[in-house]
């Protein structure tokens, strides 16, 4: 049976947008080019090669797999891993063998050897940190929404909030037009930063 609430979900999704924790799928890093200002905005810089190693660590493995045909998975593709594979997959330490250069994942800190080999923890500086803005919003022309924003949520974690529907045009130029919006979506109180309906009050 389809509930109310499922239903109230599936509404605001198609209406605002969606909030997802960070994955290797959908970790995206914009050019300068498609960061867009946002007015009253804070922003600081988040290199997620040291926040989450093991989390750029898959990102930096796909990358090299797929190459140029590399881009993030949309919400829904098949290949979209489920939110308990990559806690999973991002909560493991990494460690070098200093001969053979593999890598290998433990759930806990401490001192491991290979072949006699004491292996080498990773350290994030070894993928060259890759930083993305924080509270500033960026376009997204492979979707799944028009614009996507990274910011912490209430407990501390950077997630990905996505936004604005791609085949619409803003038109805050028009009074009457952005006054309905902002009546319509009760942008007087747009509820919190880390969700789709903060971001879309703040581009009417």
């Amino acid at each position: 049976m389809f509930d109310i609430s499922e239903a109230d979900e599936l509404w605001y999704e198609e209406t605002f947008g969606t909030t997802e924790e960070l994955t290797e799928d959908n970790f995206y890093i914009p050019s300068e080019d498609e960061y867009e200002e946002c007015e009253g905005e804070e922003t600081e810089e988040w290199d997620i090669a040291e926040a989450k190693p093991g989390l750029w660590e898959n990102i930096r493995k796909k990358k090299e797999r797929e190459g140029k045909n590399y881009k993030p998975a949309k919400k829904g593709d098949p290949d979209r891993p489920d939110p308990d594979a990559w806690k999973k997959a991002q909560s493991k330490y990494k460690y070098r063998d200093p001969k053979t250069q593999e890598i290998y994942e433990y759930d806990q800190q401490g001192v491991y050897k290979k072949d006699g080999r004491t292996l080498i923890p990773v350290r994030a500086a070894e993928y060259q940190g890759r930083k993305v803005k924080l509270g500033k919003p960026f376009l997204t022309p492979d979707g799944p929404k028009k614009r996507s924003v990274y910011v912490k949520n209430d407990k501390g974690n950077v997630v990905k909030v996505n936004f604005g529907d791609p085949n619409m045009k803003i038109k805050k130029s028009d009074p009457g037009r952005r006054k309905n919006f902002r009546a319509r979506h009760n942008c007087d109180n747009p509820g919190p930063r880390w969700k789709s309906r903060y971001w879309s009050c703040k581009f009417w």
